[in-house]
């Protein structure tokens, strides 16, 4: 008996089973190597007009896509933030195409859909309630990563992910949180370096001489232009035109003033529509640059 149960194990029937078995462990997911391709070849694009400076389509100058692709949260360590969205779609792409082992695999791909997931929402939060803007290549890659999600989602093996739901979400929450928040930290300046003696002395001069820096909340030259200024931009004399977000009615002084662009700098009755240099602030409001050191 011993022996026709050894047989039994051994039938030609029970190693086509574990064959078949072990077969659809090594086969890559389409939905998701699709849904991962997708993506890829979207933020492809946008980062491709990212370096060569072309606009996408559907970002005509001025409008709320063009101002999100030209706002500090664009970039990222100085690269397009597309690219890091790139190679994202990418290595989903890949384990879902390559990575055989189907818990560990199903792990990953939710892991990093997850973190995909928070950004995408932080970014279109912030272009929402900073920018007063949307943008629909942003909208649609937030559509890609978290039909991603949902497919990861409906895919998770029986045995994943060892635990039961709650735990695992709280996990994953608190990962997506802490990355959100770095992010954050990092495109908002708040970890910014301590303040150049030159630079706040320049600021200063300005405030004191009746320079005035005409500018709004969403606009990203004047951002370009405070960061030039670092953590000194607080002492600038600046005013903001824009108080309601844009696409507000102007503030009564820059009416006033006949303010028509951002940034606008008015230094000694003269009137300049453009992110100056501090060097060329310093010599056109009449402060000493090469006296003050650094």
């Amino acid at each position: 008996m011993a022996k026709a149960r050894r047989k039994s194990k051994g039938s030609p029937q029970t190693a086509r089973t574990a064959a078949k078995v072990a077969t659809a462990r090594r086969e890559p997911d389409w939905v998701i190597v699709g849904l991962a391709l997708f993506g890829v070849a979207v933020t492809a694009y946008l980062t491709a007009g990212a370096w060569l400076s072309a606009a996408p389509a559907f970002c005509a100058e001025g409008s709320g896509c063009d101002l999100i692709q030209q706002s500090q949260w664009s970039t990222l360590l100085g690269l397009p933030i597309s690219l890091w969205g790139l190679l994202l779609y990418a290595l989903l792409g890949v384990l879902a195409f390559r990575m055989p082992a189907r818990l560990k695999r199903w792990r990953r791909l939710w892991f990093l859909a997850f973190i995909g997931v928070s950004i995408s929402l932080y970014l279109t939060a912030v272009g929402w309630l900073i920018l007063g803007a949307f943008c629909p290549w942003c909208l649609l890659s937030l559509a890609i990563i978290s039909a991603l999600l949902i497919a990861i989602f409906l895919r998770r093996p029986a045995s994943a992910p060892g635990m039961a739901w709650s735990p695992w979400l709280l996990r994953s929450a608190g990962a997506g949180l802490a990355v959100v928040v770095a992010l954050h930290l990092y495109s908002s300046d708040l970890l910014s370096r301590p303040e150049n003696p030159r630079l706040a002395a320049l600021a200063t001069h300005m405030q004191e001489s009746g320079v005035r820096y005409y500018g709004a909340s969403w606009c990203p030259s004047c951002r370009d232009q405070s960061r030039l200024f670092g953590a000194a931009s607080d002492r600038l004399p600046y005013v903001e035109c824009s108080p309601g977000g844009r696409g507000t009615p102007m503030a009564q002084v820059c009416v006033a003033a006949g303010i028509a662009a951002y940034p606008t700098w008015i230094i000694r009755g003269r009137r300049f529509e453009e992110v100056l240099q501090p060097r060329e602030l310093a010599r056109l409001s009449g402060f000493d640059w090469e006296g003050h050191g650094r």
